[in-house]
Protein backbone atom coordinates (compact mmCIF):
# COMPACT_ATOMS: atom_id res chain seq x y z
CA UNK A 1 0.00 0.00 0.00
CA UNK A 2 1.54 3.37 -0.97
CA UNK A 3 1.62 6.11 1.26
CA UNK A 4 -0.70 8.25 -0.70
CA UNK A 5 -3.33 5.05 0.25
CA UNK A 6 -2.50 5.44 3.99
CA UNK A 7 -4.00 8.88 4.20
CA UNK A 8 -0.60 10.95 3.94
CA UNK A 9 -0.54 13.88 2.64
CA UNK A 10 1.56 15.09 -0.64
CA UNK A 11 4.86 17.49 1.06
CA UNK A 12 4.37 20.86 1.13
CA UNK A 13 5.70 23.29 -1.11
CA UNK A 14 8.87 25.28 -0.22
CA UNK A 15 8.15 28.40 2.03
CA UNK A 16 8.28 31.50 0.11
CA UNK A 17 11.52 33.75 0.96
CA UNK A 18 10.80 36.32 3.41
CA UNK A 19 9.71 39.39 1.82
CA UNK A 20 12.38 42.09 1.75
CA UNK A 21 12.09 45.49 3.02
CA UNK A 22 10.42 46.72 6.20
CA UNK A 23 7.12 44.68 7.58
CA UNK A 24 4.07 45.60 5.72
CA UNK A 25 2.77 47.24 8.67
CA UNK A 26 5.72 49.75 8.14
CA UNK A 27 5.04 50.92 5.29
CA UNK A 28 2.50 53.68 5.10
CA UNK A 29 4.01 55.07 7.92
CA UNK A 30 7.70 54.65 6.24
CA UNK A 31 6.05 55.91 2.72
CA UNK A 32 4.67 59.07 4.61
CA UNK A 33 8.35 59.92 5.62
CA UNK A 34 9.51 59.42 2.74
CA UNK A 35 7.38 61.53 0.84
CA UNK A 36 7.58 64.44 3.90
CA UNK A 37 11.32 64.10 3.29
CA UNK A 38 10.96 64.35 -0.25
CA UNK A 39 9.16 67.50 -0.28
CA UNK A 40 11.38 68.68 2.61
CA UNK A 41 14.24 68.12 0.55
CA UNK A 42 12.65 69.83 -2.62
CA UNK A 43 11.50 72.95 -0.94
CA UNK A 44 15.45 73.13 0.54
CA UNK A 45 17.22 72.78 -2.35
CA UNK A 46 15.14 75.20 -4.60
CA UNK A 47 14.99 78.36 -2.93
CA UNK A 48 11.47 80.22 -2.88
CA UNK A 49 13.16 83.71 -2.13
CA UNK A 50 14.34 83.42 -5.75
CA UNK A 51 11.53 84.44 -7.80
CA UNK A 52 10.52 82.17 -10.45
CA UNK A 53 10.73 78.54 -9.12
CA UNK A 54 7.15 78.43 -7.71
CA UNK A 55 3.53 80.15 -8.46
CA UNK A 56 2.83 83.07 -6.52
CA UNK A 57 -0.05 82.89 -3.92
CA UNK A 58 -3.30 84.09 -6.35
CA UNK A 59 -5.14 85.34 -3.31
CA UNK A 60 -2.25 87.77 -2.51
CA UNK A 61 -1.85 88.25 -6.35
CA UNK A 62 -5.90 89.14 -6.67
CA UNK A 63 -6.27 90.93 -3.09
CA UNK A 64 -3.38 91.27 -1.14
CA UNK A 65 -4.30 89.27 1.90
CA UNK A 66 -2.34 87.01 3.15
CA UNK A 67 -3.36 83.45 3.31
CA UNK A 68 -2.71 81.51 5.83
CA UNK A 69 -0.18 79.60 3.61
CA UNK A 70 1.79 82.65 2.38
CA UNK A 71 5.15 81.84 3.21
CA UNK A 72 4.72 78.06 4.00
CA UNK A 73 7.55 77.58 1.14
CA UNK A 74 10.25 80.31 2.69
CA UNK A 75 9.67 78.57 6.02
CA UNK A 76 9.47 74.69 4.60
CA UNK A 77 12.66 76.18 3.33
CA UNK A 78 14.25 77.49 7.03
CA UNK A 79 13.16 74.38 8.45
CA UNK A 80 15.37 72.23 5.77
CA UNK A 81 17.89 74.20 6.65
CA UNK A 82 17.28 74.18 10.49
CA UNK A 83 17.19 77.98 10.18
CA UNK A 84 13.77 78.05 13.06
CA UNK A 85 13.83 81.55 13.67
CA UNK A 86 13.57 82.34 9.55
CA UNK A 87 11.12 79.42 9.77
CA UNK A 88 8.90 81.07 12.78
CA UNK A 89 9.24 84.49 10.72
CA UNK A 90 8.07 83.41 7.61
CA UNK A 91 5.04 81.45 8.64
CA UNK A 92 4.82 80.40 12.42
CA UNK A 93 1.53 78.29 11.83
CA UNK A 94 3.33 76.44 9.52
CA UNK A 95 6.07 75.58 11.68
CA UNK A 96 3.79 74.51 15.03
CA UNK A 97 1.53 72.27 12.29
CA UNK A 98 5.13 70.49 11.00
CA UNK A 99 5.70 70.15 14.49
CA UNK A 100 2.16 68.46 15.55
CA UNK A 101 2.54 66.34 12.54
CA UNK A 102 6.13 65.06 13.86
CA UNK A 103 4.51 64.00 16.88
CA UNK A 104 0.81 62.01 15.53
CA UNK A 105 3.68 60.53 12.82
CA UNK A 106 5.79 59.34 15.65
CA UNK A 107 2.75 58.13 17.48
CA UNK A 108 1.42 56.57 14.21
CA UNK A 109 4.80 54.48 13.87
CA UNK A 110 5.52 53.67 16.83
CA UNK A 111 2.15 52.07 17.30
CA UNK A 112 2.72 49.77 13.99
CA UNK A 113 5.85 48.77 15.09
CA UNK A 114 4.61 47.31 18.09
CA UNK A 115 2.09 45.55 15.74
CA UNK A 116 -1.10 48.33 17.38
CA UNK A 117 -3.87 49.30 15.59
CA UNK A 118 -2.42 52.17 13.83
CA UNK A 119 -6.00 53.94 13.37
CA UNK A 120 -6.28 56.72 16.01
CA UNK A 121 -9.35 58.40 16.89
CA UNK A 122 -11.09 60.42 14.21
CA UNK A 123 -11.54 63.86 14.19
CA UNK A 124 -14.95 64.94 14.95
CA UNK A 125 -17.01 67.48 13.49
CA UNK A 126 -15.85 70.18 16.20
CA UNK A 127 -12.16 69.57 15.18
CA UNK A 128 -12.88 70.64 11.82
CA UNK A 129 -14.84 73.53 13.43
CA UNK A 130 -11.44 74.26 15.79
CA UNK A 131 -9.17 74.29 13.11
CA UNK A 132 -11.35 76.50 10.47
CA UNK A 133 -10.95 79.26 13.34
CA UNK A 134 -7.74 78.73 14.30
CA UNK A 135 -7.05 79.19 10.52
CA UNK A 136 -9.43 82.20 10.12
CA UNK A 137 -8.09 84.09 13.59
CA UNK A 138 -3.96 83.35 12.29
CA UNK A 139 -5.17 84.94 8.59
CA UNK A 140 -6.78 87.67 10.11
CA UNK A 141 -4.29 88.59 12.75
CA UNK A 142 -1.67 88.33 10.16
CA UNK A 143 -3.09 90.93 8.09
CA UNK A 144 -3.76 93.55 10.23
CA UNK A 145 -1.55 96.41 11.67
CA UNK A 146 -0.65 95.06 14.70
CA UNK A 147 -0.26 91.73 13.02
CA UNK A 148 2.32 92.05 11.05
CA UNK A 149 4.96 90.34 13.35
CA UNK A 150 3.18 87.27 11.88
CA UNK A 151 3.03 88.38 7.73
CA UNK A 152 6.01 86.99 6.55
Amino acid sequence: MSDRAAGARPPAPPAAPPAAGPPRRLRAPLGTLTAALAAFGYVGAVDPNQPGHYPVCPLRHLTGVLCPACGGLRSAHALAHADLAAALAANALLVAACAAGAAFWAVWAGRAARGLRTAGPRPRAVHWWALGGLLLVFTTVRNLPFGSGLAP
